[in-house]
């Protein structure tokens, strides 16, 4: 975060971005952002690929008057950014940029940085969009700020919102910090940092909670198939039970907003699960129970509690 008192006008944010501050702790936690936002004024930002996150992340800068550009190696990308009402970034924006925003599948981090680090003067701030890679992908960086900014979203489309998720924040610069936190507020996200050393599980929760959930999704329907339900007509049906699960998770947290045969001590119904389910599904309900049974243990009477541990302890 910028010192107090110090004015991050743009030409103090561009040098500030040039000489990088020294890290901050691992796992320290964010602070709040309202006095820090309020100092970073929305400087130029160009967002690299004019995909789903791309799009979706320059429209809503763009809404809150962000002087944002979208760069695009090809025409298709240039079609697609003049598609959205954006508008493409020429050369001289390149140069005028604060900060160049890489929002490029994880495989093609690497040789987009290290080519435009060739292109871009070092006053501009090098960040890039994936959750599983640490600031190293961005390559040596000599005297160039870097950093990354994860948003904890499900974009299928450029014109998702955005608003009311996550962006997982990484950087060594407070320059660069506070200009990302400004980002963050203005499209609607809330923010913490990641520490590098412990990005990967990081990331792999954010998998679980998203990939993790569709795939859950479709071993529930697997489930239903074999009572003879078709799979259109069981998704239907399992979807709304999920919000109602997620919905219970927010009003009363994850132990609270737990219901079924776990928390209710019925082993006899856990039992007949395990003996009906396909032989690719039942581990998995074996081993999501036992995870329900820990979250359980203060809810459960120590008999059924025993009974449903010595059952799944043989699964």
């Amino acid at each position: 975060m910028a010192r107090r008192g110090r004015s991050m006008r743009s030409g103090t944010v561009r040098s500030e971005l040039e000489n990088p501050a020294r890290p901050r702790t691992a796992g320290s936690r964010s602070r709040p952002s309202s006095s820090v936002t309020a100092k970073a004024k929305r400087v130029p930002v160009v967002i690299v690929g004019a995909g789903r996150l791309g799009g979706a992340l320059a429209l809503a800068l763009q809404a809150k008057r962000w002087p944002v550009r979208v760069y695009s190696r090809d025409a298709a990308g240039h079609e697609r950014t003049r598609a959205l009402g954006l508008k493409p970034a020429t050369p001289a924006d390149l140069k005028k940029a604060h900060v160049c925003v890489l929002c490029v599948p994880d495989a093609a981090v690497p040789s987009m940085a290290d080519a435009l680090s060739r292109e871009l003067p070092r006053t501009v701030a090098l960040v890039h969009t994936a959750g599983a890679l640490p600031l190293s992908a961005l390559g040596t960086q000599r005297g160039r700020a870097v950093g990354s900014f994860h948003p904890l979203c499900a974009v299928s489309s450029a014109w998702d919102s955005l608003a009311g998720h996550t962006a997982a924040i990484s950087t060594r610069s407070p320059a660069l910090r506070a200009v990302l936190q400004r980002m963050a507020e203005d499209v609607g996200f809330a923010m913490f940092d990641v520490p590098e050393a412990h990005r990967a599980a990081y990331h792999a929760g954010a998998v679980l909670s998203a990939g993790g959930l569709v795939a859950l999704a479709d071993a529930a329907v697997g489930a239903l198939g074999a009572a003879g339900i078709e799979p259109e007509a069981a998704l239907k049906a399992l979807l709304p039970l999920m919000r109602s699960a997620l919905r219970g998770i927010e009003a009363r947290g994850l132990s609270g907003g737990l219901t079924g045969p776990i928390v209710r001590g019925d082993a006899g119904v856990v039992a007949a699960h395990l003996a009906a389910l396909p032989s690719d599904i039942a581990p998995l309900y074996a081993q999501l129970s036992r995870r329900a049974l820990r979250l359980a243990s203060e809810r459960l009477r120590p008999e059924p509690g025993a009974a449903l541990e010595a059952l799944l302890a043989k699964k």
